[in-house]
């Protein structure tokens, strides 16, 4: 049966990613908001939501590690295992000024786990800091996407606004829905070969949680939509530490064990300087970054045990 539920959780990903990026292109297209706008925040956030229920979910049932290693985990994995991935499918193509601003929001908050981390304990002090800071990119970014409007022809529209909507609530649930499959069955395979709850949290889960962006970012490059793709990355990592992070230590404080301040958490902020290196010196990511970071993600979990 865990094998099975594998299988069904990758079929509603497929089709939920499929139509989380139809309906998400063609909102854009209807408002005259820059798709790079709609993957930070729409797709971006949407495809977030297994990570939200699963570390809350497990700070409730007093296992900490799988909660915050989900969090670190996920975050890894969007930037090494789907960016890499997605780099192969068609090479990653977007304006560097345009994602300045989001960059440095990712990399702020991925600093900001430092003294948390060093603290011991994300205390609800703390979960509300973050869900707070959360809430002023969302406004910042809603404010500043009049600036990056993009003109849109009518016959580019390829769907009224009400059919998109329905496109895009669709494909949350059928992320949400093949989220829950995949890491259910993930995780009933992995703890029959006796590995920790730290290890389960940063791969196991983490990487289930993350199909959802996996699909819709892989998705997202097969229509050659960069925005999208990349977008859906930087604000699942940005929502993951200040949304995920926050409202799971608002409903329970999170302690946190040595091993995600000396190992995982390094590994998280070298990765997202890399990948913002890249997306700042570069025209574009090829194939052959793509699968160097595909390589240093299969180091990074085997390092992890």
């Amino acid at each position: 049966m865990d094998y099975l539920y594998i299988v069904i959780g990758l079929i509603g990903l497929f089709f939920g990613g499929e139509a989380l990026v139809r309906g998400s292109v063609n909102i854009a297209r209807r408002l005259s908001i820059s798709p790079l706008i709609i993957g930070l925040t729409v797709v971006g956030f949407g495809t977030s939501t297994p990570e939200l229920l699963v570390s809350v979910q497990a700070a409730l049932r007093g296992v900490p590690d799988i909660a915050i290693g989900n969090i670190i985990g996920s975050n890894i994995a969007n930037i090494l295992l789907i960016a890499g991935l997605t780099c192969l499918v068609w090479p990653i193509r977007v304006k560097a000024a345009a994602l300045r601003r989001d960059l440095g929001f990712m990399a702020a908050s991925a600093l900001l786990l430092v003294p948390l981390f060093t603290s011991g304990e994300i205390a609800r002090l703390a979960g509300l800091i973050l869900v707070a800071g959360l809430t002023g990119y969302l406004v910042w970014t809603f404010k500043m996407s009049r600036q990056d409007a993009v003109e849109v022809q009518s016959t580019d529209v390829q769907s009224s606004i009400g059919i998109s909507l329905l496109l895009v609530a669709f494909g949350l649930a059928a992320l949400v829905f093949g989220g829950h499959f995949i890491v259910n069955g993930a995780v009933s395979v992995a703890r029959s070969f006796g590995v920790s709850e730290a290890f389960i949290g940063l791969t196991i889960v983490a990487v289930g949680t993350s199909l959802p962006e996996l699909a819709t970012s892989i998705i997202a490059a097969f229509r050659r939509q960069s925005d999208i793709a990349i977008g859906n990355i930087i604000g699942s990592n940005i929502f993951n530490v200040l949304g995920i992070l926050g409202v799971t230590a608002l409903i329970a404080p999170i302690p946190v064990i040595a091993r995600f301040l000396t190992f995982d958490l390094p590994v998280m902020i070298g990765a997202s300087g890399v990948l913002i290196g890249l997306l700042l010196t570069r025209p574009q990511i090829g194939r052959g970054v793509g699968a160097m970071m595909l390589l240093g993600y299969g180091i990074y979990v085997f390092a992890a045990q």
